[in-house]
């Protein structure tokens, strides 16, 4: 009931569904991209339910207190820490994640590797290393709205940082975000 409700929203908006998806994987990293707009997450979180993927999601710590939390949580949440580390006084967000990977027989984290809806030139690569750590596939998930599309669109298997880099940047150049002015591929790999 929850596939057609999302199938039902995001038809109702006039997007389609990227067929694409990659059939039984149980761990990867899902980068969202590109991200301009707070409608991108949604057309996401709709095109994840559709596929029928049970994803977690990084989000700051900020948003996973009452009553954002009522909503956030049950979407798959995961709260990160963003403030500075001190001596080591909790893990790396790469050590994190990883630590969650392993623990875990069946996990799906999506990330937003510009970390933020502001145009950035370089990407967070966090992911890459969690990616790379845990041993897990990243795949490409986006929202494209000349097309009006959304899904995931790729699988790369991290090899080294260059390469991997190279093959995600040259999948999203071909993309278009809500808002282009605020989105960049990340050139320097």
């Amino acid at each position: 009931m929850f596939r057609k409700i999302c199938l039902f929203l995001l038809k109702l908006n006039g997007w389609k569904l990227d067929p694409s998806l990659p059939k039984e994987i149980r761990k990867c990293i899902v980068i969202a991209a590109p991200h301009t707009s707070n409608w991108d997450f949604w057309y996401m979180i709709l095109s994840f339910g559709v596929y029928g993927l049970k994803v977690r999601f990084t989000v700051k710590k900020e948003w996973m207190v009452f009553p954002f939390k009522l909503i956030m949580q049950p979407l798959g949440g995961i709260a990160i820490d963003r403030t500075p580390r001190k001596d080591g006084n909790r893990p790396s967000f790469v050590d994190a994640m990883t630590d969650l990977f392993n623990q875990h027989e069946e996990l799906r984290i999506v990330i937003t590797p510009e970390g933020t809806r502001s145009k950035r030139t370089e990407w967070k690569t966090g992911f890459y290393y969690v990616a790379t750590n845990a041993k897990v596939p990243i795949l490409l998930g986006y929202v494209d709205y000349k097309t009006k599309t959304a899904g995931i669109g790729q699988t790369v298997i991290p090899t080294t940082y260059s390469e991997t880099m190279k093959s995600i940047m040259d999948f999203y150049q071909t993309i278009t975000p809500k808002y282009p002015d605020q989105f960049s591929v990340d050139t320097n790999y």
